[in-house]
């Protein structure tokens, strides 16, 4: 069977596929990017990247962080953030479903994609 990831390719040039998703989520999650890092096994480093990437494509940002303090700052999810990452998990969503009914075999045995 076959396997569907989808990625949106924004006008301006920046993506948002199932990695940046789930990093969206573990943040939300951990409410940290360290963490959120950790958790996914990718270094902090690659996570900042991702998520300014995400930042700097809406005129909105999807995270917002704060630094420093006693437990030492911390990543939240705004409501833009929010609203981005239900969309494209509905998206994700539909193309699956589209994908498995027009991957389901006919009355021939063939998937109705032929």
């Amino acid at each position: 069977m076959a396997h569907l990831r989808l990625t949106i390719v924004l006008d301006s040039g920046a993506r948002i596929g199932p990695g940046k998703a789930a990093l969206l989520e573990s943040v939300h999650s951990t409410g940290s990017i360290s963490a959120a890092a950790r958790t996914m096994g990718m270094d902090y480093k690659r996570a900042w990247l991702l998520i300014d990437s995400l930042n700097r494509a809406f005129v909105t940002p999807a995270i917002e962080r704060s630094t420093g303090g006693a437990r030492g700052g911390g990543a939240i999810l705004t409501p833009f953030g929010q609203e981005l990452l239900e969309r494209y998990r509905r998206l994700e969503a539909a193309a699956s479903a589209l994908a498995e009914s027009s991957s389901a075999p006919s009355s021939s045995g063939r998937s109705s994609l032929y």
